[in-house]
């Protein structure tokens, strides 16, 4: 028989339509070739043995292979017509290697038959080329596709990756997304291509408007604003973010029936939630909830408790029948409230480390739900080891003198919250790895107790040039806080210096040449004698700022103050009315000499300042960086001697050498500090400070020193080697808040004897790492000061808010950046205007 080309066109028993199957979409159709009807019948098919198949138009794919796939192997006996040949085009579409297939008859002999495949190979993909989108977006979206290299491109493949970059811009908001493909021949000789991909975010999608079906107890509103990060468009609301991100709505769906739980409906949920898009490229979001009755606490009733009395556990619960019932609140007064006040703290505090409680609701009837709540009890563990891990550089004594469960005490997890918090509060390990971990032996009731700890850096250096007086004024400060004064002398512990005793020693050098120099020292220890928690601190200071710029300044010109000063400190803590309270009793002594100096009650003399100051505080926040919850609070009274009362000068009329030669003066200074958490990282301060420089004699007069100055970055400068004690304000000029009616530039030089500040302050932290701690803040202030007490007024402030940033990076410690808009001007000083403010290697906790 001559050979010809049939191509099988199965149009009987349904093989075409088998045909199609393995087919994909958008491929082209295959060209028929009308058989001869003598030698094939559709109604009366033949049986043949394959004789061999050959394969046309591969480039790239290997040709037995594709014959062994297609089944149509020599030697094989077939019907022809019939489902072989169908499964063969099956088989071979279902590759997703070719955009075209065709299957035709070459020749037959007798009963033996020949076959050929025509196929048009589809291209592999070389790289995929992303446009339109920023560098982190194609960084992200690249490594999602990065298993697509030497692919087959096909449908399969586009949508796989339309779906892809789709989801991730969805899960940011953006859910009109369009996603474009260009095909590109990478090389001639080849059958790669490039695929170039096209990405149209469009704009962040925005929340046209929610809506609610099936709620009758809940009010949309009410329900509008239990979805805290999914806010619909508002008018009168211009900064209320509408944009949708999916995952913050599905957490939003979940805290909203976790609250309508918390308010009684226990069975409330939500029954379906649409999300319609809109043809302005919004969304609308139809949510239909089922509510349910509302329930009420019955009985609630205890079982296996024998250590404490039923009564004890129902006044520790705090949950009274016909109470609005929530499961949150049960499990809060079981085992979570922060404050300790919940039954398993009464156990855990108590030796009990196994107890368990487990709430079961007994019975439904009506409105009204019975709670047993199970107990098991356990044996009263007491302590048998505590070690300690991970201090490669801190002495293992500073650390264990701070851990509060000794060996043969009762298991107390007070204590053990306790010991962490003070653990942190050394300042020498990283207080987010912090970790304890109590292993219970239930054969003899005793636990072991294991703190591993990470070291972080803890030494600070300060090296800043900066512009004041007029000149350029150069800083170095180094601070060592894990410093040892033991090994001083021992040179194989320098590493670079003797550490691990937790001792602190600063030393800073500030100049801008002749006319200013500042020299600090000082050291603390604070366990003196290494056996009580006593504190030791002495430090001391001497400054110079002048005039003298040049050397050729006539002497009757030279403007010049001198400061010298040396303090001794000795603190102990208090065991009342707790222990967060300790005392310092410090004594002072400072020189003051001034030659033409400006800015004070006198100008020329010398004067000595010595003072007793008592201070007690009481400070229990959490974390000394970012402190999350606790307090602060101090009150310092500072007190020279009453020479006036002794010495036998009449102050009326005395020179200025006899007035101030020994300043007198009482001072009073109240600061308290406050820190709740509000909503998951977001963090409440709220400050109150005062301050009063008071006489003994009127005679006298105010003092000339230890003044408040108020106002601008509370960066200390000159001013604090002056005697003054400068008080942040933002929003404001430095110094630039005085008492009302002063003159400005008598009142910003020599400060006020009274004033006080508000502070309200919002905080989120941006990350809390080893290496750096970053939040970001907005706040609202008032302060003021005054001359004399028949003036003060409490409530009269001067008024300023803003935003900022703090980080803390262990080797420079704290840095931030401030912008206030102070509200009230202050006449001949500053009008209403915004101020930036920078601060460097500040107290943490912002006080005095």
């Amino acid at each position: 028989m001559n050979k010809f080309f049939i191509t099988i066109y199965f149009l009987i028993s349904g093989t075409v339509a088998m045909a199609q199957i393995g087919r994909q979409p958008g491929a082209s159709q295959r060209r028929p070739v009308a058989p001869k009807p003598d030698e094939i019948s559709y109604l009366n098919p033949k049986e043949y043995i394959i004789g061999g198949t050959t394969v046309t138009g591969t480039e790239f794919l290997d040709k037995d292979i594709l014959v062994q796939i297609s089944k149509l192997t020599k030697g094989e006996r077939i019907e022809v017509p019939g489902e072989a040949t169908a499964n063969a085009v099956k088989f071979l579409w279902a590759q997703g290697l070719f955009d075209n297939i065709e299957l035709s008859i070459t020749d037959t002999r007798e009963d033996t038959i020949f076959f050929n495949i025509a196929v048009t190979e589809r291209p592999r993909l070389t790289r995929i080329d992303l446009k339109g989108m920023r560098k982190s977006e194609t960084s992200d979206i690249r490594e999602k596709l990065d298993d697509r290299k030497g692919k087959i491109v096909n449908e399969g493949l586009l949508s796989t990756t339309t779906a892809i970059i789709k989801k991730y811009f969805n899960e940011k908001g953006y859910l009109y997304t369009d996603v474009k493909y260009n095909q590109k021949k990478d090389n001639a000789q080849s059958n790669d291509v490039v695929l170039e991909v096209i990405v149209d975010k469009n704009e962040k999608t925005k929340i046209k408007d929610i809506s609610f079906a099936g709620n009758s107890k809940f009010k949309d509103k009410e329900l509008k604003k239990l979805l805290k990060k999914t806010k619909e468009k508002s008018t009168l609301n211009i900064f209320r973010s509408a944009k949708f991100l999916q995952d913050k709505y599905e957490e939003d769906k979940r805290t909203m029936i976790a609250k309508m739980h918390d308010k009684g409906y226990r069975d409330a949920e939500i029954v379906k939630d649409t999300l319609i898009l809109n043809p302005d490229k919004t969304i609308s979001l139809a949510l239909t909830v089922y509510e349910g009755p509302k329930y009420y606490f019955g009985d609630v009733t205890f079982a296996g408790n024998a250590i404490y009395s039923t009564a004890d556990l129902t006044r520790m619960l705090g949950i009274n029948k016909g109470d609005v019932f929530s499961e949150e609140k049960l499990q809060k007064k079981i085992n979570g409230n922060p404050n300790g006040e919940d039954v398993s703290s009464l156990y855990l505090n108590n030796g009990y480390l196994t107890f368990n409680a487990d709430p079961v609701q007994t019975r439904v009837h009506g409105d009204t739900i019975d709670v047993e709540v199970r107990i098991y009890e356990g044996p009263l563990y007491t302590i048998n080891k505590v070690t300690l891990k991970g201090n490669d550089i801190t002495n293992d004594r500073v650390v264990m003198r701070e851990i509060r469960t000794k060996p043969g005490d009762k298991f107390n997890k007070d204590l053990v919250v306790r010991t962490t918090r003070e653990i942190a509060a050394l300042g020498n390990f990283d207080e987010q790895k912090t970790d304890v971990r109590p292993t219970p032996n239930p054969a003899d009731g005793t636990v072991d107790i294991e703190y591993t700890v990470v070291e972080k850096p803890s030494d600070q250096i300060e090296l800043s040039g900066g512009f004041g007086g007029g000149r350029i004024i150069g800083t170095l400060g180094l601070t060592f806080n894990n410093f040892s004064a033991r090994n001083l002398f021992n040179l194989k512990e320098w590493k670079p210096l003797p550490k691990g005793d937790g001792q602190k020693l600063s030393i800073r050098g500030q100049t801008n040449g002749k006319a200013y120099q500042s020299y600090n020292f000082s050291f603390s220890e604070p366990w003196l004698g290494g056996k009580k928690p006593i504190y030791f601190g002495v430090s001391a200071f001497t400054s110079l700022q002048s005039n003298q710029y040049f050397s050729d300044i006539a002497d009757a010109d030279i403007q010049r103050i001198r400061l010298n000063g040396l303090t001794f400190s000795l603190g102990q803590r208090l065991k009342w009315p707790d222990d967060w309270f300790r005392i310092n009793h410090s004594v002072n002594l400072q020189q003051y000499k001034l030659k033409n100096y400006p800015g004070f009650l006198f100008n020329t003399g010398t004067s000595y300042n010595f003072n007793l100051t008592q201070e007690i505080s009481r400070n229990s926040v959490d974390a000394p960086i970012y402190p999350t919850s606790g307090s602060h609070i101090r009150l310092t009274v500072q007190a020279t001697p009453p020479y006036s009362l002794f010495n036998n000068i009449n102050y009326r009329t005395a020179v200025d050498a006899d007035r101030y030669k020994y300043t007198e003066y009482h001072k009073w200074k109240f600061e308290a500090q406050w820190y709740q958490r509000i909503y998951g990282k977001l963090v409440l301060k709220t400050q109150a400070q005062f301050g009063f420089l008071g006489q003994y004699n009127s005679a006298v007069g105010q003092s000339a020193f230890e003044r408040f100055k108020l106002g601008g970055d509370g960066m200390q400068g000159f001013d604090f080697l002056q005697g003054s004690e400068v008080i942040a304000m933002r929003g404001y000029e430095n110094n630039s808040v005085i008492p009302e009616g002063s003159n400005p530039n008598i009142a910003r030089s020599s400060g006020s004897p009274i004033f006080n500040k508000y502070i309200v302050e919002f905080r989120y932290p941006v990350t809390t790492s080893q290496q750096a701690t970053l939040f970001l803040l907005t706040f609202a202030e008032g302060g003021n000061t005054w001359n004399n007490f028949k003036d003060f007024n409490p409530f009269n402030v001067h008024r300023s808010v803003g935003v900022g940033a703090r980080i803390f990076l262990p080797i420079f410690g704290l840095l931030g950046i401030d912008y206030g808009w102070g509200f009230d001007p202050i006449p001949g000083i500053q009008s209403s205007k915004g101020q930036f403010h920078f601060s460097m290697a500040q107290q943490l906790n912002g006080g005095f």
